[in-house]
């Protein structure tokens, strides 16, 4: 199987001298194509910059991330913005849906960005094993968290990309619900082959994926 994702003695450090932060410090990963990988850590772990810096969100201090062997920080900045619409899906705790459109707006909106047109097929399939058929004309905030963390993914989802980035998905949702969207999550993944890479501070929500991956004080280490 292909490593898909894969980092290099990858750092970020905040502030100098004694109040140096270090976030992440020397993570060294790899994440073959299809694996569903949950990265488990407390709060203040460095868990989510390391997501913010898999993704291309952030910049590091040191160190490497290759996608599909491209190494996204050598990219000019406009550059690395079109490559992370293509080729990174994002599913945040706090949704970011756009309040003012429907559900199949919100699902279709990166394709749109990148001068696409929805594949409508596909993101029926979508929308239809994520449940939420009967919701698409529904604006987000008629819709329960955990429908609206459904439209997050199908969106996620919905441009193909070759990574899913999942920052606490089920952060603001109860512990049903949480299970419910994190099985559909794993559900989709082997579906549609997609690779995903989920943080989270839950190990329970943790043992549904294929790999857990344990980071403390910045450092990633596998879990057993």
């Amino acid at each position: 199987m292909e490593t898909i994702l894969k980092t290099e003695n990858l750092c970020k450090y905040y502030g100098k001298g004694e109040n140096q932060v270090r976030a992440v410090r020397s993570a060294n990963l790899a994440i073959k194509k299809g694996e569903f990988t949950a990265i488990v850590g407390k709060s203040g772990s460095g868990k989510s910059t390391l997501l913010h810096l898999l993704g291309g969100l952030d910049y590091p201090t040191n160190g490497k991330v290759w996608v599909k062997e491209k190494d996204i920080f050598s990219m000019k900045e406009e550059e690395l913005a079109i490559f992370r619409r293509r080729k990174i899906g994002f599913v945040f705790q706090a949704f970011n849906l756009v309040s003012s459109i429907n559900v199949w707006e919100n699902i279709a909106l990166p394709l749109g960005l990148d001068g696409k047109e929805a594949d409508e097929v596909f993101v029926r399939d979508i929308i239809n094993t994520l449940g939420i058929t009967d919701k698409i004309y529904n604006l987000p905030n008629t819709l329960s968290g955990g429908q609206q963390q459904r439209v997050a993914i199908a969106r996620a989802l919905a441009s193909r990309p070759d990574i899913i980035l999942a920052d606490e998905p089920t952060g603001n949702l109860d512990s049903r619900t949480s299970d419910e969207v994190v099985t559909l999550l794993k559900t989709s993944s082997q579906k549609y082959g997609q690779t995903v890479v989920m943080i989270t501070h839950d190990e329970d929500i943790a043992q549904i994926a294929n790999r857990i991956l344990v980071i403390e004080d910045g450092k990633v280490v596998e879990q057993g």
